[in-house]
């Protein structure tokens, strides 16, 4: 079983930058794809970031592709989101989870998630 722990949110305006961590626990963290995803108000999840198990591949959505980052300290059981000129529709919660199996771009193929971390930007 792994449990996830997301921080790092906040506010910041447009522009600016934010990183994102999530916390896993458990010995098997390094053998579970990592992925972030985001839900806005009245909005259902929807995929931002994945990154493979050993950290050497990441999957973006088209909305983030060339500002946010995702990398991974398997030593600290930590996956990061470095969010950078972010604007006002990146405004969501965002979630970490882990998956085992399936596709990294479905939210109900994860296997465990974060509570998640509030990201608001203002214009």
């Amino acid at each position: 079983q792994v449990q996830l722990q997301e921080s790092g949110g906040g506010l910041v305006q447009a522009g600016g930058s934010l990183r994102l961590s999530c916390v896993g626990s458990g010995r098997t963290f390094d053998t579970y794809v990592m992925g972030w995803f985001r839900q806005a108000p009245g909005k259902e999840r929807e995929f931002v970031s994945a990154i493979n198990e050993g950290g050497k591949v990441a999957f973006y959505a088209d909305s983030v592709k060339g500002r946010f980052t995702s990398s991974r300290d398997d030593a600290k059981n930590t996956v990061y989101l470095q969010m950078n000129s972010l604007k006002p529709e990146d405004t969501a919660v965002y979630y970490c989870g882990s998956i085992y199996s399936g596709s990294y771009r479905k939210a109900d193929d994860y296997d465990y998630w974060g509570q998640g971390t509030q990201v608001t930007v203002s214009s």
